[in-house]
């Protein structure tokens, strides 16, 4: 086993992987930006080295500073978290010929599901069904006629991102050569790349995604589903699991088909495959290569610390259980808690006056804030997750009522009262939502 790993991120993601660490008796590298300094896994690590000012270009993204950052403290692994460094090749490639351990999946996984092209390709030829789509296009006349084969609307998608960015709904042939544009513009602004790729657009589907774990001696498992299609702008605001649109048939289904690709790929570590459901039929988007920020509530209804896990078999270990001796036990929700207005979601970093969180049975809060902590205004807005689990999804939903009447955070701005609407309104008690619900519900409360 590693005796000591290096956290190439920050926030609660940071922490997180310290607490891990901590339990298998691994010593921490924390490496941060100036802007982080009093952060609180840079607190409780065993060390930390600053690699840059609060720009993420200059710190988070420092590849160098980061490889002598390990180099320097003898690091014998990184952990990249999500985001960032998380599914990026080159790093990957560049740590390994550092003779240090990337706890991931191999660099030609993470740039085969990096292009999203590739990845559709890829998971037809593993049995996995995908939406109606069509090859990489930079021309509008090429864009039209595949549109016209896959029936309008269709989708916009990057080939070398995702998140929302370089993506542009298409209704008609004449509103094409706008959105093109506009999408290969944004797509070469947030990825370096401006190829992008239709997809049929689907109008009321769900965001199913399944969690999957793999080790180097061929092993495989899945941990059940999570339902992610409470979305803003192609961002997730709350996740659950299990899917209340699904039956065992289904998901019993779905999981042998993504155990099977997963095993036929010889993927390492952990893994999300992503699917939209509708009308019964699944089709497969995209895989995330990394840990999710979801991946909580997995945990709460398994019992299995995905981090843990993740850590044993980039050190060589067996998964050490089979499909069969995975048991899931109950419902779990998670909410992502932003740092932002609650009605226009604009940004709000600052000092934290005063911070309590909920305790109880089945209540978990994954954050890295503390009373006086200053909310930087460089990265991305998530301060903390709310985790509750239930014996049933009612029990789950009352729980995460009470915890979030409990949750105080002051000093800043936060959607702690967005998510005490969602959980009050029947459409979400009754599990009646698809990915486009949110946002309509947020216009109708302007």
């Amino acid at each position: 086993m590693f005796e000591k790993i290096l956290i190439a991120n920050r926030g609660e993601i940071a922490l997180r992987i310290h607490r891990a660490c901590r339990e298998m008796g691994i010593r921490t590298v924390a490496v941060h930006s100036t802007a982080d300094a009093d952060a609180m896994h840079v607190r409780l690590a065993d060390e930390a080295v600053c690699i840059g000012p609060p720009s993420a270009a200059e710190s988070y993204l420092n590849v160098p500073a980061i490889i002598s950052a390990a180099e320097i403290t003898n690091t014998d692994a990184i952990h990249p978290g999500y985001g960032f460094l998380s599914e990026n090749a080159k790093f990957s490639s560049i740590v390994a010929e550092h003779g240090i351990t990337f706890i991931g999946p191999t660099p030609d996984h993470i740039r085969l599901m990096g292009d999203k092209i590739r990845a559709r390709a890829e998971a037809e030829a593993q049995g996995l069904p995908v939406v109606p789509g069509s090859p990489g296009l930079r021309d509008p006349a090429q864009a039209r006629k595949h549109a016209e084969r896959i029936g309008y609307p269709v989708i916009i998608k990057a080939s070398a991102g995702g998140g929302g960015r370089g993506m542009q709904v298409v209704r008609s042939a004449m509103e094409m050569p706008n959105a093109l544009a506009t999408a290969r513009r944004e797509a070469k602004a947030a990825f370096g790349n401006d190829e992008v790729y239709l997809e049929k657009y689907l109008t009321t589907p769900r965001h199913i995604e399944v969690q999957v774990l793999a080790d180097s001696h061929g092993n495989v498992v899945h941990l059940g589903e999570r339902d992610c299609s409470l979305q803003r702008r192609h961002q997730k605001i709350l996740e659950e699991t299990p899917s209340p649109a699904l039956n065992d048939k289904q998901r019993v289904k779905l999981g042998d088909l993504v155990t099977a690709a997963i095993k036929g790929m010889g993927y390492l570590g952990v893994g999300t495959v992503e699917f939209l459901y509708d009308d019964g039929e699944f089709y497969f988007i995209e895989m995330n290569t990394r840990l999710q920020v979801e991946h909580p509530i997995t945990e709460m209804i398994t019992g299995i610390d995905l981090v843990r896990e993740q850590i044993r078999v980039a050190a060589g270990h067996e998964l050490g259980r089979t499909q069969a001796d995975i048991e899931f036990q109950g419902h779990a929700i998670e909410c992502r808690i932003n740092a932002e207005d609650p009605q226009t979601f604009l940004p709000s970093p600052g000092r934290v006056t005063d911070y309590h969180t909920p305790g109880g049975l089945g209540v978990r809060v994954d954050s890295a804030l503390y009373s006086g902590y200053v909310v930087p205004p460089y990265y991305d807005s998530l301060i903390a997750k709310l985790i509750v689990h239930g014996t049933t999804r009612n029990e789950c939903l009352m729980r995460l009522r009470r915890a979030l009447e409990e949750y105080v955070i002051d000093g800043i701005t936060t959607t702690i009262p967005l998510h005490q609407k969602l959980v009050e309104n029947t459409d979400f008690v009754n599990g009646a939502y698809n990915i486009h619900w949110l946002e309509e519900f947020l216009s109708a409360a302007q």
